[in-house]
């Protein structure tokens, strides 16, 4: 197999936390080198309105960072994300921006032929995913987002659980996925970054209920909340149907006390676990099965979600039938946020 010359358009703290160490394990990837924004590329036409002083501090401290991912992991540092982006150096680009700056990078870095690992979500918007999956099908290149925990084995037991009927028909899934307040200058509260809490936790959310329904998944209703003093939504909730009448309530949120969890219902007993959407590599989940006054903790597989997403993404560069029920899987999950958030402007 080819080797593939990938590099890493911004070094954001989860691309060297997580990506960095899983893609240095694995066979059939070549680091090629990590991308920083040029002064223009981080300030654009807001440029006039930063010091001088802050202007350097902020890409001396990007600087700082990237010579590090070097120092560790050898490639390069290319002056510019445009630089990165249409390299003859590489054949793959992994996105770890902010949400609202994927769709720029990712069209440039498909234009020039390049396969794209992007952070979640997609874009922020379907029509926008819609034109980076539409371009991705033209060149026929992998165009992966990257959410992870649908690769965790413990997902599978769970499901072999619910299909052998030990807890009855399904009556009602019920899914949660919240933390508390981050510092105010995360991006996930910027509205300009694409921040917001159904962009960030609520994706997960609706990905896994839309995982357990099946294509048919639809927004029944939907909320979004805001608070004072922040320009973006900071928790909500929905439910999720399909056309056999299943149902996911889902309820997420930024300014929470920490919730990861699944409930499964049945007509003969409920199944309930944490860390269902996060679950770190090395971790043993554990369920708990009550039925009737008996309760029942089982422990389930741990797993490596970071790894088994590169890999999927390997997959599909190297699979056109992988690369294309991709492209779907991604259309899905943007159409669903588009009509969470549809709904929720017509709920009152």
């Amino acid at each position: 197999m080819k080797m593939i010359r990938l590099g890493v358009i911004c070094p954001s703290e989860i691309a060297m936390r997580r990506f960095m160490p899983e893609l240095a394990a694995l066979e059939g990837f070549q680091f090629v080198g990590i991308g920083v924004c040029t002064e223009e590329e981080r300030f654009g036409d807001k440029g006039s309105e930063v010091s001088e002083e802050v202007k350097k501090s902020t890409l001396k401290a990007q600087y700082q960072k990237a010579a590090q991912f070097v120092e560790t992991y050898g490639g390069k540092i290319f002056e510019g994300y445009e630089a990165i982006s249409t390299s003859s150096e590489i054949d793959a680009l992994y996105i770890p921006l902010p949400p609202s700056l994927h769709f720029k990078w990712a069209k440039r870095a498909l234009e020039s032929n390049k396969h794209v690992l992007v952070e979640k979500p997609a874009t922020i918007a379907s029509e926008t995913t819609r034109e980076m999956v539409e371009l991705a099908r033209e060149k026929g290149r992998a165009l992966h987002e990257n959410y992870m925990f649908v690769y965790h084995d413990q997902l599978k037991a769970i499901d072999d659980i619910v299909q052998s009927g030990e807890i009855g028909d399904v009556r009602l899934y019920r899914i949660t996925f919240g933390f508390p307040r981050r510092a105010i200058n995360d991006f996930r509260y910027n509205k300009e970054l694409g921040g917001g809490a159904l962009m960030d936790a609520g994706g997960y959310t609706i990905k896994y209920a839309a995982t357990l329904l099946g294509e048919s998944a639809k927004i029944a209703y939907a909320q979004m909340n805001y608070i004072d003093n922040f320009e973006v939504d900071l928790f909500g909730s929905g439910a999720i149907i399909n056309r056999e009448g299943i149902t996911a309530q889902i309820a997420f949120g930024m300014d929470n006390q920490y919730k990861c969890d699944l409930e499964v219902w049945g007509s003969k007993g409920c199944l309930m676990t944490g860390r269902i959407l996060t679950a770190p590599t090395g971790f043993v989940p554990e369920i708990t099965i009550n039925k009737g006054s008996i309760e029942e903790v089982r422990k389930l597989p741990s797993d490596n979600t970071f790894r088994k997403s590169i890999l999927k993404f390997q997959e599909c560069i190297t699979n056109s039938s992988v690369r294309e029920n991709n492209y779907n899987e991604i259309l899905k999950q943007a159409e669903l946020i588009d009509e969470f958030i549809k709904t929720a402007k017509g709920s009152f």
